[in-house]
């Protein structure tokens, strides 16, 4: 986008064809009409012509400007790129500068100003990266793929494949996590829930619940020896969601069970109900699978 033009070079426009070379103007001691040249981009109107004198024409100064044939007897000053925007050309004698967003905006015609990239959600993907023109532009992650991060340039991810020997899927891919893959020679060392564990920070990120709704689970999170969480008042989202992500990294299968009963009594009900959901089918498919696994072994031991 173009710095916009000073209003009092209005003047000079034309908006059909060539700017004129001259003009009219009047001899200040005989008073007589006279056709004048008009000074060139890059130039000013210095002394005015005569009956026996033609234009004067001067360079503009360092900082200003002047674009079009012209009789100003001053130039331009040189424009200020806005808020957010960067230089993209300097001013030179015979133009204005050029401005542009700076990199993670682009430039919103409508409000005349430079806007930040919109950021895909979870559960979307770039499909087209921001440029300093326009915005980001975001789909819904296709079958098959997902994406866990808020992003303004990452694209969906392909769900990775739990058909290689010795695994089983114990919960699907979905536009925002992950599919979650086991093996029965580990369930017997392996509780539900740290399957459920894998997903746990994209379902926070996901929910796009408020800080104060993520202080309040923080602060009933189990922990060792029953201590209280410290200096949860001040946290905001960033460091919510590293500090519930590390606890959750950290806690035995036991208390990673109690979570989806501590976010719905926080009153995030949805939420709460949709994690249990997801561990009781991680849980349903480990019994089943497992099972399944183990009548077969017997079948081939008999045979």
């Amino acid at each position: 986008m173009l710095v916009s033009l000073s209003i009092s070079m209005m003047f000079l426009l034309v908006v059909n064809g060539e700017p004129p070379r001259t003009f009219r103007d009047t001899d200040p001691r005989t008073g007589r009409s006279l056709e004048c040249d008009r000074c060139p981009p890059g130039m000013y109107l210095q002394a005015r012509c005569t009956e026996t004198q033609k234009s004067v024409c001067a360079p503009c100064p360092e900082g200003s400007f002047t674009e079009l044939w012209n009789y100003i007897g001053k130039c331009l000053r040189c424009g200020v790129c806005g808020h957010n925007q960067v230089v993209k050309t300097k001013c030179t004698a015979e133009r204005d500068c050029q401005c542009e967003c700076r990199k993670g905006y682009y430039y919103k015609r409508k409000y005349e100003m430079c806007l930040s990239h919109s950021e895909c959600p979870t559960g979307h993907g770039v499909l087209t990266e921001g440029t300093a023109e326009e915005d980001t532009v975001c789909q819904i992650c296709p079958n098959g793929t997902f994406s866990d991060t808020v992003s303004t340039h990452e694209n969906c991810t392909q769900h990775k494949s739990c058909h290689a020997p010795g695994l089983m899927p114990v919960l699907r891919g979905s536009t925002w996590h992950d599919s979650v893959c086991m093996s029965c020679s580990e369930s017997a060392s392996k509780d539900g829930a740290d399957y459920l564990r894998e997903i746990i920070p994209s379902f926070f990120t996901h929910q796009k619940m408020p800080v104060r709704r993520l202080r309040q689970i923080l602060r009933k999170l189990p922990t060792e020896n029953g201590k209280r969480h410290e200096a949860i008042s001040s946290l905001q989202m960033p460091e919510l969601l590293q500090r519930i992500n590390a606890w959750v990294a950290s806690s035995p299968a036991e208390q990673i069970r109690q979570l989806p009963t501590i976010v719905i009594k926080t009153g995030a009900n949805n939420a709460g109900e949709r994690l249990q959901s997801k561990l009781q089918r991680i849980d349903s498919q480990l019994a089943k699978l497992c099972d399944l696994n183990n009548e077969v072994d017997a079948a081939m031991m008999t045979d």
